[in-house]
């Protein structure tokens, strides 16, 4: 056979198996939802009321009625879809990316994925938290595993994580009784998320306009080059809106608080949330 010819089927054959390894870890997502949303049909759910918040301290109740969570079932599950710019290193060049999440809040259930590119090629995220348990993939060109973790470092620090979606995105769910409150002033609480083996545990920050602006967790660990250093984890909000009745941040950072300075590391924007989902997206 031609040595040209040779070389090009050969091209396009490694082309190819880029492309059908490009979905793996997609598919692994979708199967998972798939199989958490037929596992936990959505069904009547009572309706949160003032009478439920009234353990709750002060900050929070007022963030909870401003959120329009009041007189809704109480949330089941929900979709958030986001853009991102995600930082390896300070002084690094975005990596420009696309993510959808589903958690659910009865058992505690987040499945996470995040699509880039790095150095030119697709990179693949996937966080899979569920019951109690945590696993962490990263993948270039869904063929070489960056990241392959789980254990239990990884599974109490994506406590921390599923604890803050809880409260951004479900302020309702904050009546939850595996969260233990503590009051420290007029803007101020501090939460302790119970799951399994996992106590984590955060403070929130709220406005003047009873929005949450802040929280702040020291049970969230960052990963250097395979190790957990310690340092304070942040998510600031930059941004409000009112999304079907509901008051929901739409911008936001994710930071690290190092002694040397400050390292933010993603840019958050959500593009699209939908609750209660009965079915997996058809697109």
């Amino acid at each position: 056979m031609d040595t040209t010819i040779s070389t090009r089927i050969a091209a396009m054959s490694l082309l190819s198996a880029l492309a059908a390894g490009c979905s793996t870890l997609e598919s692994t997502y979708q199967a998972r939802l798939a199989a958490e949303l037929q596992a936990r049909p959505v069904a009547p759910a009572p309706l949160l009321q003032e009478s439920d918040l009234a353990h709750l301290p002060p900050p929070v109740q007022r963030f909870i009625r401003a959120s329009g969570a009041l007189g809704r079932p109480r949330v089941q599950n929900f979709r958030a879809d986001m853009d991102a710019e995600m930082y390896r290193r300070p002084g690094d060049a975005p990596m420009v990316s696309t993510s959808t999440q589903h958690n659910f809040t009865g058992s505690p259930a987040r499945l996470f994925f995040m699509k880039s590119r790095m150095f030119g090629l697709p990179v693949q995220v996937l966080h899979v938290y569920a019951g109690a348990e945590a696993t962490f993939q990263v993948r270039v060109a869904s063929l070489v595993n960056m990241v392959d973790e789980k254990g239990e470092a990884l599974s109490r620090t994506e406590s921390v994580t599923v604890l803050n979606d809880m409260c951004f995105f479900a302020p309702g769910s904050l009546v939850d009784p595996r969260l233990a409150w503590e009051p420290v002033d007029e803007r101020t609480a501090r939460v302790t998320f119970g799951n399994g083996p996992w106590r984590v545990s955060a403070t929130l920050h709220f406005n003047q306009r009873d929005e949450l602006v802040d929280f702040t967790s020291d049970d969230r660990p960052s990963i250097q080059d395979g190790k957990q250093v310690q340092a304070r984890w942040s998510t600031p909000i930059e941004g409000y809106q009112v999304i079907d009745g509901r008051r929901l941040p739409t911008r936001g950072a994710a930071v690290y608080k190092y002694p040397e300075g400050n390292f933010t590391y993603g840019r958050f924007r959500l593009r699209s949330i939908a609750y209660d989902v009965a079915a997996p997206p058809t697109s």
